[in-house]
């Protein structure tokens, strides 16, 4: 193997991207209706709580089989006007291998994250873990997040909530375009919250959208976007400033256009990776159960530097030199950030920890050609044959 492939470039080859390759880059469908829509908004004066914005919830309650779909500024404020919603101020039972985000948005509304383990196969919450630690805790609300648009065991993490008397609230910052056995992420839960940040496979630039059946929750989380202010300003609860531009709205309509296809192109790719990579040793991925649909927000490695032959860090840094972006998401855990020094370390999560010291995520864009993911996957190969070299030129 390591007489017929190329040198990798740390070692003196010729970088695979001498350009150099980001982690991700938008791009935008209808570019030309778009801008016109722009033109019309920006012509009528009126830029917040307007037209588009309606229309942005109802095409989204649509795709995702709601009846309420909620736009905000931002995942993040959605999370924290549901949780202020359902009154989530004491313990709220999450993972810790997610984005900062989930959690901040606990601590923001007054509650104090406990965190659970995650399943060893799909790096979502472990429903038997996060159940006793629900009934440990005494925990107000439950939270879970579809880890890189990768579905949640949401039926478990259901009979969890019940049992408990608890809201469900998701994390879906990745998934919108997901699916659990045919049926939308977006429809589980107490409600479920994405992200519409450049990042992600339907974007606003930035925003996000609470999706929920119950519509008392809805009109809670409508009111706060809007501090609270029914409209006389005698505001009835502490809101927050989280509503969405119609110039974002419109960015995010745009998007919101076949994103079916683009999920469905972007597992194509994944799966084209999966397979150049096929039987390298140390190498393995999330698992997305049979029938379900992953967006693959991110196409991420787990990296068992014992039989790679390189760690994490050691394989981005081999990857920086042919050119290619990568990110460790999500390195540090929540549990092991500065921001949450200060809570009780009773428990330890070896699962999470695991998983988290060898996660690396490579780039993937909507309109990556199969032939960019065949690059990225050489370069691959191509370090871990030559990972001892690697390894000592580090």
């Amino acid at each position: 193997m390591t007489t017929t492939l190329a040198q990798p470039a740390i070692l003196g080859g010729t970088p695979a991207f001498p350009a150099g390759l980001p982690l991700t880059r938008v791009q935008i469908p209808q570019q030309d209706a778009l801008r016109q829509r722009l033109d019309a908004i920006i012509a009528s004066g009126n830029l917040t709580n307007g037209a588009t914005v309606r229309e942005l919830e109802a095409a989204a309650a649509e795709l995702l089989g709601v009846p309420h779909v909620v736009a905000v500024a931002s995942c993040t404020t959605g999370l924290m006007l549901v949780l202020q919603a359902v009154g989530a101020t004491g313990p709220v039972t999450l993972p810790s291998f997610t984005f900062s985000a989930t959690a901040h948005a606990v601590a923001w509304v007054g509650g104090r994250p406990v965190f659970a383990e995650i399943d060893r196969d799909s790096i979502t919450l472990d429903p038997a873990d996060a159940a006793d630690q629900v009934a440990a805790s005494g925990s107000a609300a439950l939270m879970a997040t579809h880890v890189y648009g990768t579905p949640c065991d949401v039926e478990r993490l259901q009979e969890v909530a019940e049992r408990a008397g608890v809201p469900l609230v998701y994390d879906a910052a990745h998934g919108l375009g997901s699916r659990r056995n045919g049926r939308p992420i977006g429809s589980f839960g107490t409600a479920e919250v994405f992200s519409l940040s450049p990042t992600k496979v339907v974007t606003g630039g930035e925003g996000g959208l609470i999706a929920t059946h119950d519509e008392g929750l809805a009109q809670a989380c409508r009111l706060g976007r809007d501090y609270g202010n029914p409209g006389d300003y005698d505001c009835l609860f502490p809101g927050l400033n989280a509503r969405m531009s119609e110039l974002h709205a419109a960015v995010a309509l745009a998007s919101l256009s076949a994103v079916e296809a683009r999920v469905a192109k972007r597992g194509e790719m994944v799966r084209a990776f999966h397979a150049a990579t096929s039987g390298l040793p140390g190498l393995r991925f999330p698992v997305v159960a049979a029938g379900d649909v992953s967006t693959y927000k991110d196409l991420t490695l787990i990296v068992e530097p014992a039989e790679f032959g390189l760690d994490t860090v050691q394989l981005a840094t081999a990857l920086r030199a042919e050119g290619i972006d990568s990110r460790r998401y999500f390195f540090p855990p929540v549990h092991r950030q500065k921001a949450y020094a200060d809570l009780p370390r009773d428990r330890e999560l070896p699962i999470t920890d695991e998983v988290a010291d060898r996660v690396l995520t490579l780039p993937l864009w909507s309109h990556m050609t199969e032939g960019v993911v065949r690059q990225i996957a050489d370069a691959v190969i191509r370090v871990q044959a030559r990972s001892r070299k690697v390894a000592s030129a580090l």
